[in-house]
């Protein structure tokens, strides 16, 4: 089980645009893959699938729904965390 007390008095709290956007520090717009990534994210949401695969590397990559339903960050850089944590 998760330890929740990692985060002290801070409570996580989802970002605004996490399932439209990646985590800005994870992919940036810059990315010659950014359109195709975004829209495999979005297909594996829209499809209930809580993984996509990379295009760059070939990787499952989890989605920003999957993470937000999990219910806590576990601070390993996933591409569409949606946490933000004060």
């Amino acid at each position: 089980m998760h330890d929740r007390g990692r985060y002290g008095s801070r409570v996580p709290r989802f970002r605004d645009d996490y399932i439209a956007r990646p985590h800005p520090s994870r992919l940036t717009a810059r990315d010659p893959r950014f359109a195709e990534i975004l829209a495999r994210h979005a297909a594996a949401v829209a499809a209930g699938e809580p993984t996509y695969w990379d295009p760059a590397t070939g990787l499952s990559v989890f989605t920003a729904t999957f993470l937000a339903d999990r219910g806590w960050c576990c601070e390993s850089g996933c591409r569409h965390c949606p946490f933000v944590i004060d």
